[in-house]
């Protein structure tokens, strides 16, 4: 699963890499080195053909509940059985996104530990994740814009940390993922696979464990006896 990330850009890099028509309340933008569900962050969508970003909280809400606390339970959405759940079929056709990413960390279970990894692009390039988005009406004058991250089958050289992965889109693949009057869900099916390009990953400190630490330390690499046997 994908339960925490990373996005240390400023705007105009970002705006410039993903050649960004709008980005919607930009003033509510700050880089973060810990996100982590129920937090909101930046996710591209194609509307009224322009790329626009909004910021949407981590966790999806399907339209018919009753209680956003689910949300906490569908941060992911597995890519071989979108068809099947409920939560997440209606979505396909409309509501396909690209969640704006430039790291994520994975946990390796040893034994009753668990430690993290940071993975990350090797030219410290934006991960474009894909992802479903939806909103959820609490009240008439309140909507709540929530997204779910897409993964995958982790790749082989990365499996003995975790067996999956976020689905990594390439940049000329994000047009037919979100340009949803083009392209139906159907022609995505060949994008939505393990991540083929290399992807440098470290183990980090257990300092990402929390959600209170948010700084450069969380992605900072650390070697220890213990890591040395994985590389």
């Amino acid at each position: 699963m994908c339960g925490r990330k990373t996005l240390t850009r400023d705007i105009q890099s970002i705006i410039q890499e993903l050649a960004i028509n709008e980005w919607v309340d930009p003033d509510n933008y700050s880089l973060s080195y810990n996100i982590a569900p129920t937090q909101r962050s930046p996710i591209l969508i194609f509307e009224n053909s322009q790329r626009v970003v909004k910021q949407m909280q981590w966790g999806l809400i399907p339209k018919w509940s009753k209680d956003q606390t689910i949300g906490s339970k569908l941060i992911n959405a597995r890519s071989e059985s979108l068809k099947n759940k409920p939560s997440f079929k209606n979505l396909l056709e409309k509501n396909r996104c690209i969640v704006i990413t430039d790291g994520y960390y994975e946990w390796r279970s040893s034994g009753e530990e668990k430690h993290p990894y940071y993975f990350h692009h090797p030219q410290n390039r934006l991960l474009l994740m894909a992802g479903l988005w939806s909103y959820w009406t609490p009240s008439e004058k309140s909507k709540i814009l929530n997204y779910t991250v897409i993964t995958t089958q982790a790749k082989k050289d990365l499996a003995h940390i975790h067996d999956r992965m976020p689905v990594i889109l390439d940049p000329c693949s994000i047009m037919t993922w979100i340009d949803i009057e083009s392209h139906c869900f159907n022609d995505t099916i060949d994008i939505l696979r393990t991540y083929p390009h290399p992807l440098i990953v470290h183990p980090v400190s257990q300092r990402v464990n929390s959600t209170r630490n948010n700084s450069s330390d969380c992605i900072k690499s650390i070697h220890d006896i213990s890591t040395l046997d994985l590389f």
